[in-house]
């Protein structure tokens, strides 16, 4: 089966810092372009960060410096470091993965196939 699980979402105030986790089934870990896709509030989806096959990174503009994408190979599993967090981070994130993905960016991630349900973050001010 196929499947993506979220967790780690929650609750801070401005400034502090969230560990988002993705639980991925074999078959869609061991061979794809990994990333997150965060919705607003009010506001269009956003990629924010993708991992390529080779661990090669890129991230969203918003979310340079402060965010870290990484995947644990072993667990197939993704994660999203969260630091300095602003409340326009809050969002529904999305783990999102897709082997067919063309270019392994946070622009293209939005075309990607496989997505999870999703885990809300919410920074206050």
């Amino acid at each position: 089966q196929v499947r993506l699980v979220e967790s780690g979402g929650g609750s801070v105030q401005a400034g502090g810092s969230l560990r988002l986790s993705c639980a991925a089934s074999v078959k869609i870990y061991s061979n794809n372009c990994m990333g997150w896709v965060r919705q607003g509030p009010g506001k269009e989806r956003e990629g924010v960060a993708t991992i390529g096959r080779d661990g090669s990174t890129i991230y969203g503009d918003s979310v340079k410096g402060r965010f870290i994408i990484s995947r644990d190979n072993a667990k197939n599993t993704l994660h999203l470091q969260m630091d300095r967090l602003k409340p326009e981070d809050t969002a529904m994130y999305y783990c999102v993965a897709d082997p067919r993905l063309s270019v392994c960016s946070p622009t293209y991630l939005m075309r990607a196939g496989y997505w999870g349900q999703g885990t809300q973050v919410t920074v206050s001010s």
